[in-house]
């Protein structure tokens, strides 16, 4: 029987290019979030089941890869459910692993803790592009610091690192779940109703006005409520914050975050824009206050987003920590730049070919000499068609050669060969 070569679904092999794209990526996000004083820690992939589970992780808890029981512990003589199978998971973001370390490791961290994390997490959905049940994400957070100073560091850190890749097309959409719900619960709705109309109100962008009115009617929630929503949606689009007021948000939330999108916007000095969005929702249950995302360019999704999440650190510990992540979605990223022919910058990678005759180990010599001189230099041997042999190493990357002298080497550029 011939084995299937492909990879699992959802999940994808990476080529040396992209490789060395991604590297590039990471180090330039952990180079900057280093030099802004975060700490770089590592959790396992592999997380208790009760812990995934009771996170309010909204439509992510649904997607968890459960691990069965093992040995023993797995018994198929009793009447037993899925839950009863699994007593662990993978985890499907950084936050709760962090959350866990924090509460674990409390004693030898500082009170205020500025964490970050990379590392690969899992969600069983359904594949496409830019979607995997396998993605990488770049975090950082900052546990113990219940001020507006934690917000404005994480946005303008997370824009730096993304300035620094030279992504500058971007704009940073912000809001706060505290305004939502204010908002909502004035216009008439429960607050058992207010997750499900958020999931509705979320979907602005891709249906209108019409088709969240539409759908809000179709779960027949009550009619004057849809209709105070509609005119709430279309009077905070048209002022902003300045109308908050009126739907019975608190006055020091919205200067809380009047003060936030004030001081932003003066650090980013027009490098990028900062921008009210009472739309934005982000599905996670956990958020209790500000939540943030950016969006790059037109691509109808964000590529990083995040937002302050007081209960969940706590929740493992019985204590009120205060808490706030922002998370770079690295796949999307990436798939982004790759499109857009990203090439990492100042890597001189030299192709040192030689003939059969030659002696080898005189080659690896050459090959040391020149990689003291700063290159990157892979061996191949010269084959008889040259011109297509380094248009092939230009294909894959290589942008300098040389051909194997036992005298001197000359180096010269494939591009002007």
């Amino acid at each position: 029987m011939k084995a299937n070569t492909n990879p699992a679904k959802g999940m994808r092999d990476i080529t040396p290019q992209e490789k060395e794209v991604r590297d590039y990526v990471e180090g330039v996000i952990v180079s900057t979030y280093k030099q802004s004083g975060f700490e770089l820690i590592e959790t396992p992939v592999v997380e208790n089941i009760e812990n995934l589970i009771g996170s309010k992780g909204g439509e992510n808890l649904k997607l968890i890869f459960k691990i069965l029981k093992r040995g023993e512990k797995l018994d198929f003589t009793k009447d037993i459910s899925e839950d009863d199978l699994a007593d662990l998971g993978l985890r499907y973001d950084l936050t709760v692993p962090l959350s866990r370390f924090y509460c674990n490791n409390k004693a030898n961290l500082p009170s205020v803790f500025k964490a970050l994390q990379v590392g690969n997490v899992f969600r069983a959905e359904r594949a496409q592009k830019g979607r995997y049940r396998s993605f990488k994400q770049c975090d950082i957070d900052i546990i113990g610091d219940g001020t507006k100073a934690a917000e404005l560091e994480l946005i303008a850190t997370t824009a730096k690192a993304l300035t620094a890749l030279g992504v500058n097309d971007f704009v940073v959409r912000f809001n706060d779940r505290r305004v939502l719900k204010a908002v909502i619960l004035n216009c008439g709705f429960t607050e058992e109703e207010f997750d499900g109309v958020c999931i509705v109100v979320d979907k602005l962008d891709k249906v209108g006005m019409e088709g969240v009115e539409k759908e809000l009617l179709g779960k027949c929630y009550n009619t004057e409520s849809v209709e105070n929503l509609m005119k709430a949606l279309k009077n905070i689009n048209e002022n902003g914050t300045e109308c908050l007021l009126e739907y019975g948000v608190s006055e020091n939330v919205v200067n809380e975050v009047k003060e936030i999108l004030e001081i932003s916007r003066e650090y980013a000095n027009g490098n990028y824009d900062i921008e009210f969005d009472f739309t934005l929702i982000r599905g996670m249950g956990y958020y209790t206050g500000s939540i943030f995302e950016i969006a790059y360019k037109n691509l109808g999704y964000s590529i990083a987003g995040g937002g302050r999440y007081d209960e969940m650190v706590g929740n493992f510990i019985g204590e009120k920590i205060p808490a706030i992540g922002f998370s770079i979605g690295f796949e999307r990223l990436v798939n982004q730049l790759m499109d857009e022919k990203f090439k990492v910058p100042n890597k001189e990678k030299v192709v040192l070919l030689f003939e059969s005759e030659d002696k080898y180990i005189e080659v690896m010599k050459k090959a040391d000499e020149i990689r003291e001189m700063g290159y990157t230099v892979s061996i191949f041997e010269k084959a008889k068609k040259l011109g297509k042999q380094l248009n092939q190493f230009s294909e894959y990357g290589f942008n300098k050669f040389a051909v194997y002298s036992k005298d001197e080497t000359e180096i010269k550029d494939l591009a002007s060969n």
